[in-house]
């Protein structure tokens, strides 16, 4: 099944989810993924910027001295891009996002001391942001080995300065996260083992499972099926 033929079958499906999140740790291909996806749907995209954070790169380099306005940033722009889309047309196209709002405060507890995690959830609760309820959630798991390779890969400056030890954090982070995850259908795919983003097969498998993803959780790993096979 070619691109094309993805977009035409999307298009004429009117009880698919309309608003699909991909998430996952950093490097695992969720903007990717999300992109191609957006694509096949004929679906709005919508990404957090992460390039637009000016206090991110010092982050990565010193850590701790600039973890909290590098953590307020992002909660201040997630929440302004999905106040956003709440407000929208709900008949709008399919929406495609790269990122779940509650992911903030995941990264808050790994990134923060006591007394900055405090302040920051003084400052995310006065907010009292509404965030849109995903139809769909693809958790996209990796382990730390394939996370390192393909942030190399992809040859981002700043990224340079992630080490494993914050990787492991952040992908054990995620687990638990996940494992109590109930606001909706939840699809984890084992990215280790696939590419859904650069293999096309890998894509249309993945493309299926998600229009027949309607709810409760479900795994997607078909390269362990077929090694079982």
């Amino acid at each position: 099944m070619t691109v094309e033929n993805l977009k035409t079958e999307a298009g004429s499906e009117e009880n698919g989810p309309r608003f699909i999140v991909v998430e996952g740790p950093i490097g695992v291909g969720k903007t990717s993924l999300a992109k191609r996806l957006a694509d096949s749907f004929g679906g709005e995209l919508i990404l957090e910027h992460v390039e637009e954070n000016p206090f991110l790169e010092r982050f990565y380099k010193s850590g701790r001295s600039a973890a909290l306005p590098a953590q307020l940033f992002f909660l201040f722009q997630r929440a302004r891009q999905l106040e956003e889309l709440r407000q929208s047309d709900l008949f709008s196209p399919v929406r495609i996002a790269d990122f779940l709002l509650e992911k903030d405060r995941l990264f808050a507890e790994v990134n923060l001391d006591r007394e900055e995690l405090s302040l920051y959830q003084q400052i995310s609760e006065k907010m009292e942001v509404e965030s849109p309820a995903p139809d769909l959630v693809i958790y996209l798991q990796a382990s730390v080995d394939a996370l390192l390779q393909r942030i190399a890969r992809r040859g981002i400056s700043y990224e340079r300065n992630i080490d494993r030890n914050y990787l492991e954090q952040v992908t054990e982070a995620y687990a638990r996260f996940f494992h109590s995850y109930d606001s909706g259908p939840l699809l984890i795919v084992n990215a280790s083992s696939i590419d859904p983003v650069h293999n096309d097969a890998d894509y249309q498998q993945l493309y299926q499972q998600i229009r027949r993803t309607t709810g409760g959780r479900h795994f997607f790993n078909p390269a362990a099926a077929m090694a079982l096979a």
